[in-house]
């Protein structure tokens, strides 16, 4: 998209804070002047499964609870001509700036790091979700820790060779796939974060990948290949076991999340670190000199009067969410009182990707809000049903 919007959504734009592989990123403001991260999707990511998928993932991402290192998911619209995302506002620098400017990690910090991702993964999965895309690029390292950003993408990160090689998005993306995800099996399972947990890890503790090229075709014929092994050159002795085992190339033969925090604690332990300590020692690297936030500049006129039209707007009885209205009412800004609130089993219907966690129930609808909206599955397959004249006595 060209330049940046006034309004995406609820939240009224304030700049652009990057661009990538997915769409583009905004800062944002809620009508009470709280700063979101607002991601607007590309339309070449768009297709009627696809924005179904991100419907529900969506809603059960609402629903992911006890843990303090995942960027709060607060909102989204999947049938908004361009989809977006809005999540909490994390200040900070990512995981990949800090090791690229400052070097490598100690080993105490880097199992500090390992366990406290761990927890906010294992969180993401006991929603019944998985993350797909975690790199040191979606890891932002501030004042409280290690926070995992772009979590609610996960309908979005179905991988094939084609979406591989597009542009911006493969390098950061391929260099952290598992080899099951690097084949284009888009069907993936809670090992997959996993593997990429280790990714994350190692270039934290070695400043380098455990595959690397010039083009992603190269790197992704080495994730590949069972027969190569990930290079952990330069990683402290104490830590190269957990690693292997986390670079494993069958999904099998990866530890769990809990295995993986328990060895970080072995390490803590080995080094002579309480793991509280060695969370403040990260904290204290990573954020010394740096301003954590660059949401904190004040308001211009203009963008504070934008901020008051929208709170305004909000007053006046404005939905809270997309999520809650049909897609046509999101569209059309109005209620869809004719189509029923889906019962519980509907919405306890699996997702497409198949995870080890159970799913959780999509949260129901206050008192005087927009009735819900049919389950994504039932209404794809509706509509494919339309479309071909499929009789339902076949």
């Amino acid at each position: 998209m060209s330049g940046v919007p006034t309004r995406i959504g609820r939240y009224t734009v304030a700049r652009e804070l990057g661009s990538g592989g997915m769409g583009e990123v905004f800062l944002a403001y809620t009508p009470a002047g709280d700063p979101v991260a607002v991601k607007v999707i590309r339309n070449d990511k768009l297709d009627p499964v696809t924005r179904a998928r991100f419907e529900k993932e969506a809603l059960i991402a609402r629903t992911v609870i006890g843990t303090n290192r995942v960027a709060r998911f607060l909102d989204a619209d999947p049938y908004a001509d361009q989809p977006w995302l809005a999540m909490e506002y994390v200040a900070g620098r990512t995981l990949l700036t800090c090791i690229d400017n400052d070097g490598a990690l100690p080993l105490p910090m880097v199992a500090s790091l390992g366990a406290l991702l761990s927890e906010g993964l294992a969180a993401v999965h006991a929603a019944g979700l998985l993350h797909r895309d975690l790199k040191p690029q979606n890891v932002i390292l501030g004042s409280d820790g290690p926070m995992i950003i772009d979590f609610g993408l996960g309908a979005f990160m179905d991988t094939s060779q084609e979406t591989l090689s597009h542009s911006g998005m493969i390098i950061g993306t391929v260099r952290c796939m598992p080899p099951e995800q690097a084949s284009g099996r888009p069907q993936v399972t809670p090992a997959a974060d996993v593997y990429a947990l280790g990714t994350v890890m190692l270039y934290a503790a070695a400043a380098h990948y455990p595959y690397d090229g010039t083009r992603w075709e190269a790197i992704a014929a080495q994730v590949t290949n069972a027969d190569i092994a990930p290079d952990l050159s330069g990683v402290p002795a104490a830590l190269v076991p957990l690693l292997e085992s986390m670079l494993a190339h069958e999904p099998e033969d990866r530890p769990t999340l809990t295995a993986v925090s328990d060895a970080c604690a072995e390490i803590l332990t080995g080094s002579g670190t309480s793991p509280a300590s060695a969370r403040l020692a990260l904290i204290a690297r990573t954020t010394t000199g740096e301003p954590l936030s660059s949401a904190g500049e004040p308001f211009t006129a203009s963008f504070e009067k934008l901020l008051q039209e929208q709170a305004a707007l909000a007053e006046n009885g404005e939905p809270e969410s997309p999520l809650d209205m049909t897609p046509r009412a999101a569209a059309s800004g109005e209620h869809d009182d004719d189509e029923a609130e889906p019962d519980a089993e509907e919405l306890a219907a699996p997702l497409p990707e198949p995870t080890t966690a159970p799913e959780r129930q999509r949260p129901r609808p206050k008192a005087g809000s927009p009735k819900g909206r049919p389950p994504a599955s039932k209404r794809v397959a509706d509509e494919l049903r339309a479309q071909y004249a499929v009789d339902l006595a076949l």
